[in-house]
């Protein structure tokens, strides 16, 4: 077993030297892999740039190194790049060579490195020392377990700054690797469940009733990044089930909200057959940073600061007429078992009577939107807030009975 050493060996030669001095010296063996390109490498590789290239092709064609480096097409390097340490990793992984992945590198790097990162299974130990890591990081780590860490300077040769990183970062990914959790044989069948603030009476029991029905619950939190590492895992066939009960990401993703989990929200359970129980929970909202932050396109809606780093905004009739036939449309197309659950008296804490977002019209547009568009897929209608005792109660329910008709199916 290995840790595999990402970076450029033209421009960051020296610090993956002292990163792969510092892992020996802690007793791990590392296997330092070149992806760089145009300048010459400083220090040898394990694997060098031209078979990360050659790597590359199984993706974009027959493609050399020389090919490359004439073309001094920097991005086109980068991609392929990306694409070949990427498919190195996964084979040393699937051989069982792979302890890790610690990169080191700047906005070329980080591309890279990350790319290689994404594509390992969560539980990998994952590690980018990067120049990029005290910024917006979400496009690098996506839904993966990706720790990022600050190099404060830039990695471009040893300082009494860079040294001590460098070694923290080596020490960091040698502890993973000596310390991952052994695989329990006594795991419980996985359920998927996604959440919000104003959900959370509703999901905690229903967790609950599944959980003394056999199940291990992994709660998602509906932030963008939460359902779409949901989505990714569902697509993984991690689980059994899913109650999605918060679908609020579908809201920003319509209107141009903060939350956005992507046009593949509401896609994964349908197309991999996984027995699913939806609802409408937090579709009343659209999510913002502070108040200040939010568009002028919007000025003049109704808005609900939830604290002072997040406002969120009404959904109007017509979105929610749209989100509703979403919901139906996408859950409609699903190759399992699959029902559409429906709160008639509330879908979020703050839509019911004498809370702000307390709108019956808006409710009704988004049920019709859902009962024109759900197909042949069950439909129930209940005369309970979504987080009320009794509509948890029934989602719970409901989902134990899909799950168990589709073991039956399956026998």
């Amino acid at each position: 077993m290995s840790i595999y050493l990402i970076a450029t060996l033209d421009t960051k030669g020296p610090d993956a030297a002292f990163v792969r001095d510092r892992l020996a010296k802690l007793g791990r063996k590392t296997t330092l892999v070149d992806t760089g390109c145009l300048g010459q490498p400083t220090v040898p590789a394990d694997i060098s740039r031209e078979e990360v290239f050659q790597a590359a092709s199984r993706f974009s064609g027959e493609v050399t190194l020389e090919q490359v480096a004439r073309e001094a097409d920097r991005g086109k390097a980068i991609a392929l790049a990306a694409r070949g340490a990427a498919e190195i990793t996964m084979r040393a992984h699937a051989a069982g060579k792979l302890d890790g992945v610690l990169a080191l590198g700047g906005s070329a790097g980080t591309t890279i490195g990350t790319t290689a990162m994404r594509r390992l299974p969560i539980g990998v130990p994952k590690l980018m020392v990067s120049t990029l890591a005290s910024g917006q990081v979400r496009p690098y780590v996506g839904d993966r377990d990706i720790m990022m860490l600050n190099s404060v300077v830039d990695i471009a040769g040893l300082n009494r700054i860079s040294r001590p990183i460098l070694s923290n970062a080596a020490a960091a990914m040698a502890g993973m690797a000596a310390h991952r959790l052994p695989e329990s044989g006594e795991d419980k069948p996985l359920i998927a469940a996604t959440m919000f603030g104003v959900t959370t009476p509703c999901v905690e029991r229903a967790r609950a009733r599944l959980e003394d029905a056999g199940f291990e619950v992994l709660v998602f939190h509906a932030t963008g990044n939460g359902g779409m590492a949901m989505e990714s895992l569902i697509r993984d066939g991690l689980f059994v089930g899913l109650l999605d009960i918060t679908t609020t990401e579908l809201a920003d993703e319509l209107v141009g909200g903060v939350l956005s989990a992507g046009p593949g929200r509401l896609t994964a359970a349908a197309e991999c057959g996984v027995p699913q129980v939806v609802s409408v929970g937090a579709t009343d909202m659209v999510n913002f940073a502070a108040r200040t932050t939010i568009p002028p396109r919007f000025a003049g809606r109704m808005f609900h600061e939830h604290n002072p780093t997040i406002t969120l905004m009404r959904t109007t009739i017509e979105e929610n007429r749209k989100l509703g036939e979403e919901i139906g449309h996408k859950v409609s197309a699903s190759t399992g078992p699959a029902a559409i659950l429906l709160p008639l008296a509330g879908v979020s804490a703050i839509d019911q009577a004498g809370q702000p977002f307390d709108d019956p019209g808006a409710r009704e547009s988004l049920f019709e939107g859902v009962r024109s568009s759900h197909g042949d897929v069950e439909l129930l209608e209940l005369p309970y807030h979504i987080n009320d005792a009794d509509f948890a109660d029934a989602a719970a329910a409901k989902l134990l009975t899909l799950i168990r008709s589709a073991a039956r199916t399956n026998d």
